[in-house]
């Protein structure tokens, strides 16, 4: 894919890291820098007191977002069904375990749940193109159920459509912030239970890393210029989430996992979020264990931007480049 060289680092001497990071060469324009900055100011604030809340807090924010319906879903039908005894937003109407599916595991730092009118919107354009259904599995949240519970319900929900008869080779996963980490925790448990592996995964702005809020790098250096996450704030989240689990264990944080057997990924990220580096020190050490990776670092947008279209016309583009590489290794 193509890439640019990248800008300096916004302090100090560049890491390893940033030393070989090539940027996406696409112009961000004036109107998505400014959205940028309104961003920074007051969803940053905002998503720091909903991570510091209570537990009362947090049920009515999970409340509220879930409630928020999707106005647009590309035409195909949507269903809150359940697979593999895991309830969730099914995209595109009757199954058909001849076609294609996308698995797609929503972000929200782990304790919140998928925005229908953000992640099945954006999910329903990849299956339009894609000629696929999309399931987007309803995982517990913490801090109500901690690990692995969500990790539990995502390798329910693959294991269902499975069982549904959809075939591997026409299952692509995705998913975003927290739902990239468990993407990649999902893919070690297919390969532990030795089912077969999906089709491809794109895990976009990926946490991998849950012991060290100071690590890598790039969540110091970039802590200041992240227009969405709170570096302090998400300290908490690991405690809400992984409670007193060794956060070393790969599955909680895949940094550390051994890749062998994983099938293609494509990695995106933002050049401006905290998460660069867990995304960057991932795919360099996926690829020395033989995965196919592709990775593109984009500028200037925030963590997790392939679901703000609706604020950044740029972000099109990077959809786009989702449904090519999950269309490249789909089985028609």
């Amino acid at each position: 894919m193509n890439e640019a060289l990248a800008s300096p680092p916004p302090s100090g001497l560049p890491t390893a890291e940033e030393a070989e990071i090539r940027l996406k060469p696409v112009r961000i324009s004036g109107r998505s820098r400014f959205i940028v900055w309104l961003m920074r100011r007051l969803l940053r604030p905002m998503l720091r007191w909903m991570i510091g809340g209570s537990v009362e807090r947090m049920a009515r924010i999970q409340l509220s977002l879930a409630a928020r319906v999707c106005h647009d879903s590309s035409g195909l039908p949507v269903d809150y069904r359940i697979i593999g005894r895991v309830p969730g937003h099914f995209i595109g109407g009757a199954h058909n375990p001849q076609g294609r599916v996308v698995l797609w595991l929503h972000g929200g730092a782990f304790i919140l749940p998928a925005v229908p009118d953000v992640h099945v919107r954006t999910v329903a354009k990849m299956c339009r193109a894609l000629d696929a259904g999309g399931f987007l599995p309803d995982y517990r949240l913490a801090p109500f159920n901690k690990f692995p519970a969500a990790l539990d319900d995502c390798e329910r929900a693959y294991r269902g459509l499975l069982d549904l008869g959809y075939a591997p080779e026409r299952i692509a996963l995705g998913g975003e912030s927290a739902g990239g980490n468990l993407l990649l925790g999902l893919l070690q448990r297919i390969r532990k239970a030795g089912l077969p592996m999906p089709s491809c995964g794109v895990p976009v702005s990926p946490g991998t890393e849950m012991g060290r809020v100071h690590g890598p790098p790039s969540r110091t250096t970039r802590m200041r210029g992240d227009a969405l996450l709170p570096m302090d704030a998400l300290a908490h989240v690991a405690e809400l989430y992984a409670g007193g689990m060794d956060t070393s264990d790969p599955e909680l944080s895949p940094l550390y996992a051994d890749c062998t057997g994983f099938p293609p990924l494509y990695l995106l990220v933002s050049d401006a979020e905290v998460l660069l580096d867990d995304t960057v020190l991932f795919a360099r050490s996926a690829k020395q264990y033989g995965v196919d990776v592709s990775f593109e670092v984009w500028p200037v947008l925030p963590h997790a931007f392939p679901l703000f279209e609706n604020w950044f016309p740029e972000v099109a583009q990077a959809r786009e480049d989702i449904v090519t590489f999950m269309g490249k290794h789909l089985a028609a």
